[in-house]
């Protein structure tokens, strides 16, 4: 199991904001998909060990966070909804700096991603500054960056968020083409439900509260929709958006 989460319960002081979360995850392309307000990047937060579990129980890999918070942190990419690239260094600059805090040579940095940029389209833009580059080709890098240790779950929050629609596409496209190629675990949070296809694994989470998982299209069928927009609205629709 690359992600287990059990009664993981979390508040901001009085206000509950993740209600006894209960799922699992396998490498693969993961959905997290729930509303602005939905408790997404408070999760993130818990499974990146920024935030310290308030009650339940989260495992990567088998590795539990908060026992073993190093070796699991280990074990994670990490793609925050803010940008944390240096603007003022290259390409090349930001991935060497990000590969020393994981004590891995230059040499070894630049071999372990070398076909992931070439697939991301990077591998020319090397010497370039990251004040150069497009908000897709950022976004780009800061994947290859979150590669670079060659871990087995990445985290990705709201990636795509300000990104037009063709650079939004030719992300995700990327992104499922490495979580199939590289055997990892990838989860993906958004709002956008034009960003999940039916053979997605989904969780849908709307007020602290997951409210369905498993694959996309299984999920249609046993509720009676035809795609992810009609089982959205069918789950949550009777619940107030934030």
């Amino acid at each position: 199991m690359s992600i287990l989460v059990e009664n993981l319960s979390y508040s901001y002081g009085r206000k509950q904001v993740l209600k006894e979360l209960n799922f699992s995850l396998t490498a693969g392309f993961n959905v997290l998909l729930g509303p602005n307000g939905a408790g997404k990047s408070t999760l993130f937060s818990l499974l990146t060990g920024l935030f310290e579990t308030g009650y339940g129980e989260i495992k990567i890999c088998n590795v539990d966070l908060i026992e073993q918070k190093r070796s699991a942190l280990r074990l994670m990419g990490v793609v925050f909804q803010q940008s944390t690239l240096d603007l003022d260094l290259s390409v090349k600059q930001n991935l060497l700096y990000h590969a020393s805090l994981h004590g891995i040579s230059p040499v070894s940095a630049l071999k372990n991603i070398e076909p992931i940029l070439e697939q991301l389209q990077l591998s020319e833009r090397l010497n370039d500054r990251v004040r150069q580059l497009s908000g897709g080709h950022r976004r780009r890098l800061e994947i290859a960056r979150a590669l670079i240790h060659q871990p087995k779950v990445i985290l990705l929050d709201e990636p795509t968020v300000g990104l037009d629609t063709d650079s939004r596409g030719l992300i995700i496209e990327h992104v499922r083409g490495l979580a199939h190629e590289l055997g990892i675990c990838i989860l993906w949070a958004t709002h956008l439900m034009d960003e999940v296809s039916g053979d997605d694994e989904l969780i849908l989470l709307d007020k602290g509260q997951v409210r369905a998982q498993g694959r996309c299209d299984r999920l249609c069928d046993d509720n009676d929709t035809k795609n992810v927009f009609e089982l959205y609205h069918k789950l949550t629709s009777s619940v107030e958006l934030m």
